[in-house]
């Protein structure tokens, strides 16, 4: 069974990336669920769990099963590329209550008196999970949205560079093993099976660091939509400088060298700053001579500014073999 779209050459150039905290603090509830399945999260969960003890979520994992169908209206579609989550949450709290029952009644295997308590009064069910999503933010999900947004901030530039060097075969090409590209169709294997075309609204590819290691769909009457699991994930929560070679620290300084060597993926100034225990001004600094030097290149994604190694940065970092072998599309 798969989900397949058909494209026209019109949908192709509607393929556009964006990125949801809304959709991150909705799939994480399936890792506090099942945390076995997504140990890559295990460092997020242990520091959680302590701080949820006081909120009730019953009503939320009831709607947000371990795997499977969730109501779509609490992942609304992004509507534009870097998304507020206020203004994410406000799409919630405004869904027709019609519709947010009938998206409800398809939720398998989940506590009947939950859903039950949900479609007897819809229009206040919407109230109430709008309320505690908020909630579940604050505690749980506003301190680590900088460092998850760095990170599917980093996938998006990388993807974009991509499909600009190699068209969407290069792009689709390892996006994820279930999605495969077919002259004119995109399949992405699934649990149930539909078919149909892009339809003129275009494509929107969402990362997402709490997805994996799946993919999450939406068609109609939804803008289509691929969730998928953002690259370099499984370093989200790791800690500390990386490893510096002795003779970049020499050339360039111990601090300027781990930036640069901490650059495997694009990243931001405040990024760089927290993984490295550095202040955000101090990075900025060096990025600029970085970037002066010819080592760095610097790209404005949204309110951010990314920035990547050149070739002659990663013949500096990797060393001039490695550096030939990297896959690194647009260069």
């Amino acid at each position: 069974m798969a989900v397949e779209w058909r494209f026209t050459p019109d949908d192709v150039a509607r393929l556009r990336f964006a990125f949801s905290p809304l959709w991150e603090l909705v799939t994480s509830l399936r890792v506090l669920r099942s945390p076995a399945r997504h140990s890559l999260h295990l460092p997020w969960i242990r520091t959680v769990r302590p701080r949820l003890r006081g909120l009730d979520l019953t009503e939320l994992f009831a709607l947000v099963p371990v795997a499977g169908y969730m109501p779509d209206f609490l992942t609304p579609p992004p509507d534009t590329p870097l998304p507020d989550f206020g203004a994410e949450l406000e799409r919630v709290r405004r869904t027709d209550p019609l519709i947010a029952a009938d998206e409800v009644a398809w939720v398998p295997g989940a506590d009947p008196a939950a859903l039950a308590r949900f479609r007897d009064d819809p229009a206040e069910g919407v109230r109430r999970v709008t309320d505690r999503l908020g909630e579940y933010w604050t505690v749980a999900f506003e301190e680590s949205w900088p460092r998850v947004r760095a990170l599917l901030e980093a996938d998006v530039m990388w993807r974009s560079r991509r499909l600009a060097a190699g068209g969407v075969r290069e792009l689709f090409a390892d996006l994820h093993p279930s999605i495969g590209w077919h002259g004119d169709r995109l399949v992405t294997a699934k649990r149930h099976s539909y078919a149909g075309d892009i339809g003129g609204e275009g494509l929107v590819l969402v990362p997402s660091a709490f997805t994996w290691p799946d993919v999450l769909v939406m068609y109609e009457p939804y803008q289509p939509m691929i969730g998928y699991p953002a690259r370099g994930v499984g370093a989200l929560w790791s800690q500390g400088s990386p490893c510096t070679p002795r003779a970049l620290s020499a050339l360039l300084g111990r601090t300027r060298a781990q930036i640069l060597t901490a650059l495997d993926e694009p990243g931001s100034t405040t990024g760089l700053a927290r993984r490295l225990d550095l202040t955000p001004g101090a990075v900025s600094q060096h990025l600029t001579v970085l970037h002066d030097g010819g080592l760095v290149t610097r790209q404005r994604l949204g309110r951010e500014v990314l920035y990547r190694r050149t070739a002659m940065g990663d013949a500096l970092a990797l060393g001039p073999d490695r550096a030939r072998a990297r896959v690194a599309p647009g260069q």
